[in-house]
């Protein structure tokens, strides 16, 4: 499987647990991930399927690249796993619904999609691996099930992308 894992772009500022679920992207955000859309339109990517966590600055920033890369409503959801609190043996059990020749992206937070990557790469979260804002990076997922592992392909921030174009 292609697993591309995309953070969430540049959101609000943090004021409570309350409000940190509905933090919107700033225009920098939004300018941001519309970019990071541009380069997979440049590069051509077909995605099968999106997941994002239910939170606004994540559903906000999967929104943008599905409707860019026009990818189908049915094809796009929002995951609880996905939640900064969610549970990664539930989203590979997840992933592991799809074929191995599929096109995935998940969109979430850090440090969750960090260790996420960790684990695919290394075996384990303790990999020192930064996914900056708006930051993409794509997995070769090798194997989900019994455990899961992949290659990093590439580890990208929105800098390098805009350039990229």
């Amino acid at each position: 499987m292609e697993l591309f894992i995309l953070r969430h772009g540049e959101a609000g500022k943090r004021i409570g647990v309350a409000e940190d679920i509905e933090r919107s992207l700033t225009v920098t955000g939004q300018n941001e991930v519309e970019e990071i859309a541009k380069f997979l339109i440049a590069l051509d990517v077909k995605l099968d399927f999106i997941a994002t966590s239910p939170l606004k600055r994540a559903l906000q920033t999967a929104e943008i690249v599905a409707k860019a890369l026009k990818v189908k409503k049915a094809a796009f959801e929002q995951w609880d796993e996905l939640k900064p609190e969610g549970s990664r043996i539930e989203l590979y059990r997840r992933l592991s619904q799809f074929k191995h020749e599929a096109s995935v992206m998940v969109v979430g937070h850090e440090p969750y999609l960090s260790i996420m990557i960790s684990e695919l790469v290394f075996g384990s979260g303790t990999g020192h691996i930064i996914l900056k804002k708006a930051g993409l990076a794509k997995v070769g997922v090798t194997s989900i099930q019994p455990k899961a592992k992949g290659e990093l392909r590439w580890l990208l921030t929105p800098k390098h992308m805009k350039k990229m174009v």
